[in-house]
């Protein structure tokens, strides 16, 4: 039963590696895209955009109104 738990105590360090090596592997090529001003602007801008609509989407969640 020990035996279980150990592995079980393992899971949240794969999950962390996992979740890590995604980001790691979306970003690199984005990093190295972004000398050009153009780009870097373009990158800036989708990430302001990505965070503002994460930020309504769970506002919405939050504090949903009622449709009646």
């Amino acid at each position: 039963m020990g035996e279980f738990f150990s592995n079980v105590a393992r899971y949240p360090k794969y999950l962390i590696t996992i979740v890590l090596g995604v980001f790691a592997a979306f970003l690199e090529p984005l990093v190295r895209r972004s000398g050009n001003p153009v780009t870097a602007i373009t990158l800036i801008g989708a990430l302001i955009s990505g965070i503002i609509t994460l930020a309504f989407v769970v506002r919405a969640m939050v504090f949903p109104t009622s449709l009646i």
